[in-house]
């Protein structure tokens, strides 16, 4: 009995704790699948953060090289910018500028570039390293190099039928340009920087200078005929070198010798130089004496169609200058010129008054010339000069007249006056005045007169569009020769640069109209107008200097 109650006790204790058994078990197993579940999902939020903290660092990691790219950038237009306000920004600096555009953004302008030189993704930090690198190498390669120039290029028709003419009065030193240029020029100068290329104005700097003047008559696009009539002209009117602040006591000072363009005096708008002395020689500018500056220069040139027993008939000049002088009512200055010609037996060549055989007598002769200028008056400026001349020098260049026996005693007189006014963004004029009256030398010749009066107005719409008008008057006299007026008149609509006066470059088109007196009937307008008293051209042209 008593086992049984044993057995009893026992299954009935056994029965007894099997329910609360089996709910701690399912509470155990609960809690297990719980753990692991909590544990597997702490896993896979570790897995997310790392994640995350790696996208994190590389998503840092590229914003830092595109901000130290872009910063690279704006730093070097910067430099540019900073450039540009001393003067026009260089092509090298433009290419500088587009190759730091190309290596950070991938872009070029060149066809194959598009698809083959593009970046696959953002540029990496070595990457950009290494195409700074290479932009300053070519940088300092190239930064001592600079291109300048002058163009002026396009197309007209006269009234005929024909190609454009130019009308210009017989005996005229210019003629007004504005629709009466018909031929496409350009100068191209070329310059290199071998000392001092950022142009610290505290160091000693040296440079070259090269320039190719080109002119083609607008016969062909590629002119090439018999005889080389129309054929295009390719000239070199510069090579020389510079160097400046070499001096302590005159750092301005300026030392040159070669070939090139000298201190020439310009009237834009007929494109007449009352004193042009370009030509080979040396000398020196910017010499600073207290009161301003002044220059010394020997320039020369010589005739190879003439040529005497001591070789090729040559004129050298002493060319003496002083300028910036402050004054009452602006700048002042004033210009010496001193000219020889070595005479001896013409061996070759001829003149109206010599043959070879006969003797071309030593000559000298000079002149000299006063100026005034206001460089800012009304928005622009003024500036007015007279000078005389006489022999060699009297006509104020180092070009050779043809060795007469009275080329020492030629004379000349010229004064001419230039204004620029523009009050606003709309409105500019340039008028201007030229009186010259000259002499050849021969007794039986009397003087010659040029007398010349014009103007430019311009009208400005927006920034870009422009109307121009050009009205110039010359009158001519020379005693048996000739004795006339010529009036020309243009009217230009234009896209220009900007709204100055001398914004460039420039598209125009243009209407030209010129009469004439019966006096100067033959000598105007060429073949389609040579028995007429007046004659119209129309056509287009683009210019623009750099």
């Amino acid at each position: 009995m008593r086992r049984v109650q044993t057995e009893g006790m026992g299954s009935g204790s056994f029965r007894h704790w099997q329910k609360p058994l089996r709910w701690s078990f399912c509470a155990m197993t609960m809690t297990c699948f719980g753990t692991i579940s909590a544990l597997a999902q702490s896993d896979q939020l570790q897995k997310q953060l790392q994640e995350l903290k790696q996208e994190y660092d590389q998503t840092t990691h590229d914003l830092e090289q595109r901000i130290a790219a872009l910063e690279q950038q704006v730093e070097q237009e910067k430099e540019i910018k900073e450039k540009s306000k001393e003067g026009t920004v260089s092509t090298v600096e433009l290419a500088a500028q587009q190759a730091v555009q190309g290596a950070v953004g991938g872009e070029s302008n060149e066809v194959g570039a598009k698809f083959q030189g593009q970046l696959s993704q953002e540029p990496t930090y070595d990457f950009v390293r290494e195409a700074d690198a290479e932009i300053k190498n070519l940088q300092q390669q190239l930064g001592t190099f600079e291109f300048h120039g002058y163009f002026r290029s396009g197309y007209g028709l006269n009234s005929v039928g024909g190609e454009q003419v130019a009308f210009q009065a017989p005996g005229a030193g210019a003629k007004y340009r504005l629709g009466n240029e018909a031929e496409t020029y350009a100068e191209l100068i070329f310059v290199n920087n071998w000392v001092n290329p950022e142009h610290d104005s505290s160091k000693t700097w040296m440079k070259t200078e090269f320039m190719i003047e080109a002119n083609t008559t607008n016969s062909a696009n590629y002119a090439n005929f018999p005889n080389q009539v129309g054929n295009d002209q390719f000239r070199l009117r510069e090579a020389f070198v510079q160097a400046g602040n070499v001096l302590d006591s005159q750092p301005d000072a300026k030392f040159w010798a070669g070939e090139r363009y000298y201190r020439r005096q310009h009237i834009d708008i007929d494109d007449f130089y009352p004193l042009d002395m370009s030509g080979y020689g040396a000398g020196v500018e910017d010499l600073d004496f207290g009161k301003g500056k002044m220059s010394v220069a020997f320039l020369s040139g010589a005739r190879p169609d003439v040529i005497t027993e001591n070789g090729n008939y040559a004129k050298s000049s002493i060319d003496v200058r002083f300028y910036d002088l402050k004054g009452p009512v602006g700048l002042w200055g004033g210009w010496f010129d001193f000219a020889t010609s070595k005479g001896g037996k013409l061996l070759s060549g001829s003149t109206s008054d010599l043959t070879p055989g006969q003797n071309i007598a030593s000559t000298k002769g000079y002149a000299f010339g006063l100026r005034h200028q206001r460089l800012e008056w009304h928005g622009g400026y003024h500036s007015f000069s007279i000078q005389y001349g006489t022999g060699p020098a009297s006509n104020y260049s180092t070009s050779i007249d043809d060795p007469t026996p009275f080329l020492h005693s030629e004379k000349r007189l010229l004064m001419t006056e230039q204004v620029l006014v523009q009050p606003n963004d709309r409105f500019a004029i340039m008028p201007i005045f030229i009186y010259q009256r000259s002499r050849d030398g021969n007794p039986l010749h009397d003087w010659n007169q040029w007398v010349s009066f014009g103007v430019r107005p311009e009208v400005f719409f927006t920034k870009y569009l422009s109307l121009a008008f050009e009205g110039g008057f010359d009158h001519t006299q020379s005693r048996g020769q000739y004795d006339g007026w010529l009036r020309k008149f243009t009217i230009a609509p234009q896209i220009g640069a900007g709204r100055k006066f001398f914004s460039r470059p420039v598209l125009r088109a243009f209407l030209t109209f010129a009469d004439w007196s019966d006096g100067l009937r033959e000598f105007v307008g060429g073949v389609p107008y040579q028995n007429r008293t007046s004659g119209l051209t129309y056509g287009v042209q683009a210019e623009t200097w750099w």
